[in-house]
């Protein structure tokens, strides 16, 4: 299990997954330790957690609610594009971000890596980004600063191209993995855990076009299979926790 990247169940866990899950990311924080106590966790403990992720800047506080930061709004957009990603039909060209901006200071080029895993590019070399122009997405201010985009084609198979920047064969591997787990199942915290272990390995999809994709690639699977849990588990917390 430890291979699916399976987190133990704590009350920070339940916490930021059930805000993230949620549109507008904001409840009260009598419905949070309603959600804990679907899992077994106390209130105090849920209270206390809380308590620890404002001070640490993962929540903010308002009006006995609580809200996710700026930070954690970027990372539910980035969930909610995975989950539903905005894709253009593929003419065969591929967008490439040259860097050049000179003397890039230790966090730009931290932030500028982040930044170019986040658009699902894959470096070619240093300094060459590129992927399949067929996603619409804003570019984040620390690669407008730091690259130059042009658009081209590659002479050799633009499948092999693909497979040499994508670990296609691990990402299915690891999601027919998924799928079979999460298929096995039974108690929602153990359905909680693997949705979320879904979540972040959809994160990891480069959502190529499907010309590029090996035969039955299971992204849709994947994606179908989180959509009904989210369905379930909206359920329960129509049910069971606001009300």
């Amino acid at each position: 299990m430890e291979s699916l990247e399976i987190r133990p169940l704590t009350a920070r866990s339940v916490v930021l997954s059930t805000l993230l899950g949620v549109h507008p990311p904001r409840l009260p924080a009598r419905y949070l330790v309603r959600v804990g106590d679907l899992f077994g966790i106390a209130e105090g403990t849920v209270r206390v957690a809380l308590s620890r992720m404002v001070a640490s800047g993962d929540l903010v506080q308002t009006g006995g609610g609580y809200a996710l930061t700026e930070r954690l709004l970027a990372r539910q957009a980035r969930q909610d594009e995975s989950r539903s990603p905005r894709t253009l039909p593929w003419d065969g060209s591929w967008e490439i971000a040259v860097i050049t901006a000179e003397r890039r200071p230790a966090a730009d080029r931290a932030a500028l890596r982040q930044a170019m895993s986040a658009l699902r590019l894959a470096e070619l070399r240093e300094g060459t980004w590129l992927r399949p122009a067929n996603l619409t997405r804003t570019r984040p201010a620390p690669v407008v600063r730091q690259c130059t985009f042009l658009t081209g084609r590659p002479e050799e198979d633009p499948a092999l191209l693909a497979a040499a920047l994508w670990d296609l064969g691990a990402w299915t591997t690891k999601a027919e993995a998924l799928r079979t787990a999460f298929s096995a199942a039974t108690e929602i915290a153990d359905r909680f855990t693997l949705a979320a272990a879904v979540l972040r390995h959809l994160l990891n999809d480069p959502l190529l076009p499907p010309s590029l994709l090996p035969p039955d690639w299971p992204g849709p699977t994947l994606r179908t299979l989180y959509k009904s849990f989210e369905k379930d588990f909206e359920q329960l917390l129509t049910t069971h926790v606001l009300t």
